[in-house]
């Protein structure tokens, strides 16, 4: 079976794993982190051309942190749309706000800007736009509305390490980035995220905000959690920043090839518009009667997968907490998108396999 994504690790990450385990310091409580954690944010904060990152022990601490430091809390909304992963919604409900779900784009699944605007209310103190797939959302339209109501940008960048909106990066764009390196992603550390600021302000927040609110001098500031990457994970961290750039070409190649031996078929193809470039972290295609078209292509082999099968507004959980949501958009995606293999580990022989099975699949 050809896997949807997998982990790509090497020495490099085996021996920053083993440097680590000897020098003893698996993880430092610090306010500025260890060693790892530090070299890991500056490379990272020089990648992506931001002042400020702040490493927390994942995507989800990431969303949970910026909430906080922003001071959303309590009786506040947060817009956000429903078809992503249940972290986003998770992590407002965290901080005591309300998730208040948008409608998507079928061009781009991500946040239309347009129903954003509809969904505004006088208790809206933020929105997290998500750059689903790896692609960038219509950062420029979602700011318009931001700074039109006053309203705070958490980018959800977990999936978009890499890609682009007018030559900047993604999750550098609003307040507030989020990032995430659980094993699927373009890079890992096994579990752990990146909160991303150019503000001083939040900066200091958020070095807090993972370490139990402790200010540099050891003294209780604010509410805070253990959200810290160990010393580890940030080793390994290091030596995946330094192949990124490897990995997101890779990727770029297979998703061009693919789209090519996939030109004619009955799908929307994936595609980016002018001054937005994916990072191809998922290609995903829709179709009808994407079950059968999904069983067929794992049973050739195919690890084929549905993101998201489920968005978070038909979740039990939060169909008790707000009762029933129409967003007919998101509901279409959901029940006919399909994401393929492209991750660097593919062949082009394995291309080939996938293409000639989505293409068996539709003719049946």
């Amino acid at each position: 079976m050809i896997p949807i994504n997998q982990p790509i690790l090497g020495r490099e990450e085996e021996e920053a794993v083993l440097n680590t385990l000897r020098s003893g310091e698996l993880t430092n409580p610090t306010y500025l982190g260890g060693r790892n954690v530090a070299a890991a944010e500056r490379a990272l904060a020089e990648y992506l051309q931001v002042k400020h990152v702040v490493l927390v022990n994942s995507g989800t601490a990431a969303l949970y942190s910026a909430l906080l430091a922003l001071g959303v809390g309590e009786g506040d909304e947060v817009l956000l749309p429903s078809f992503t992963f249940v972290a986003t919604a998770n992590a407002a409900v965290a901080v005591g706000a309300k998730p208040v779900f948008v409608e998507i784009s079928l061009e781009d699944y991500c946040i239309d800007p347009e129903d954003l605007r509809r969904k505004i209310t006088p208790r809206c103190k933020a929105i997290i736009p998500v750059h689903l797939y790896g692609y960038p959302a219509d950062m420029d339209r979602v700011l318009e509305v931001a700074r039109e109501h006053n309203l705070f940008v958490v980018e959800d960048a977990a999936q978009s390490l890499g890609a682009t909106y007018r030559s900047k990066q993604t999750g550098t764009l609003g307040d507030i980035g989020c990032f995430s390196f659980y094993p699927s992603k373009v890079i890992t550390c096994g579990e752990g995220g990146a909160v991303v600021t150019n503000s001083d302000d939040l900066a200091e927040k958020l070095r807090m905000i993972r370490n139990h609110g402790l200010s540099p001098e050891g003294l209780v500031m604010r509410m805070g959690l253990n959200l810290r990457m160990s010393e580890v994970s940030a080793a390994i961290l290091s030596a995946q920043l330094k192949k990124l750039n490897h990995f997101l070409e890779k990727r770029r190649r297979n998703a061009y090839a693919l789209s090519k031996m996939l030109e004619g078929v009955d799908a929307v193809l994936p595609s980016e518009h002018e001054g937005r470039t994916s990072n191809w972290y998922l290609y995903t295609i829709r179709v009808k009667d994407r079950d059968k078209v999904l069983e067929h292509l794992r049973n050739y082999g195919v690890g084929a997968a549905v993101y998201y099968r489920t968005p978070i507004h038909l979740y039990p959980y939060y169909r008790n907490l707000f009762g029933c949501v129409k967003l007919p958009k998101t509901e279409q995606a959901a029940a006919e998108v399909i994401s393929l293999p492209i991750h660097p580990a593919v062949s082009e022989a394995e291309l080939e396999q996938i293409a000639s099975s989505v293409k068996s699949a539709l003719l049946k």
